[in-house]
């Protein structure tokens, strides 16, 4: 079986690791990999964000499973894209994807279906009335970014100073931003492989955003993770389970049928446990905690979602 992977993260290195260990004879290609996917498969010298080059590498060569990796072409079609072209891809299509590619359109949609999160308020043309906003705001705050920003564009702002700096940042780059309450508790990861309605939820893992020691530095897209942890007990299993029902259900029925790996960055608040925010594929670091744990075989999971059979 010829199997494409895209991305070039520690991500992508852990899933091709955990595939040829279920699987040692399938041909796998990467793209564009790195350094540790060469030494497992073959690094084709392809962005993961080209398209029609994945498209037409994964014709000529006769893929039988793509598997996306990374963010960004999930939030450009690219499921749709091969889908359309009868070949089978492991991911959410472009409409499900716009929970991890546009953190308005998540926080409206965990609003509409009452899944808990912070409260907040989006903003389009900030500077027109942002330094009043940012005045009356309670801080810290939170802003994030509203589009892709590879795990830095959210900030806990402590003043407003700080907030406009960061604001100005982000405006240089996306069209919009959203101003929420800050939640303290305990973060926790929590991913599940699904098929859009049925759904198997993996060991919970705890990764470490901040830069430095003691939560101090800027978010970064993770500098290591855990897993199991210690603190998610039974109780709170079934507290989270009832947020990906919630979930999956609201994108039902938004005419979504969600495949592949959701994830939910979950704070663990005196409330209960409330959605910070979704991603649409395997978090990176997470993925290196959680799959050398997996005992299934990964390809065979992989088609369930494809099929409707998990």
């Amino acid at each position: 079986m010829n199997v494409l992977l895209i991305g070039s993260g520690g991500r992508e290195h852990a899933i091709a690791w955990k595939l040829k260990k279920d699987n040692p004879d399938i041909k796998l290609f990467c793209a564009p990999g790195n350094g540790g996917t060469a030494l497992i498969g073959e690094n084709i010298d392809i962005a993961a964000n080209d398209l029609d080059k994945l498209l037409a590498f994964a014709q000529e060569n006769e893929i039988e499973l793509t598997i996306v990796g990374s963010e960004e072409p999930l939030t450009l079609g690219i499921c749709d894209l091969f889908e359309k072209n009868k070949l089978r891809i492991f991911g959410p299509n472009k409409a499900a994807a716009r929970l991890e590619g546009s953190k308005g359109f998540a926080k409206r949609f965990m609003r509409k279906y009452d899944i808990p999160t912070a409260k907040y308020q989006e903003y389009g043309n900030f500077f027109v009335s942002g330094s009043n906003i940012l005045s009356s705001a309670e801080y810290p705050i939170v802003i994030k970014a509203d589009g892709l920003a590879a795990g830095k564009g959210v900030k806990v702002c402590q003043n407003k100073e700080e907030a406009l700096e960061f604001a100005r940042e982000m405006f240089a780059k996306h069209d919009s931003v959203v101003l929420e309450e800050r939640l303290t508790g305990w973060e926790v990861s929590l991913l599940v492989f699904t098929d859009g309605r049925n759904y198997r939820v993996m060991p919970p893992s705890m990764d470490h955003k901040r830069a430095f020691d003691n939560d101090q530095g800027d978010n970064t897209g993770g500098m290591g993770a855990i897993s199991p942890v210690p603190k998610f007990t039974d109780s709170l299993r079934a507290e989270c389970e009832r947020i990906i029902d919630k979930t999956l259900s609201g994108l039902r029925a938004e005419g979504i049928i969600y495949r592949g790996v959701l994830y939910f960055g979950l704070m663990i608040t005196d409330d209960g446990p409330k959605v910070i925010e979704y991603n649409c594929r395997f978090g990176d670091p997470e993925t290196q905690a959680i799959l050398p744990r997996l005992k299934n075989n990964l390809l065979d999971i992989m088609f369930a979602c494809i099929g409707g059979t998990v």
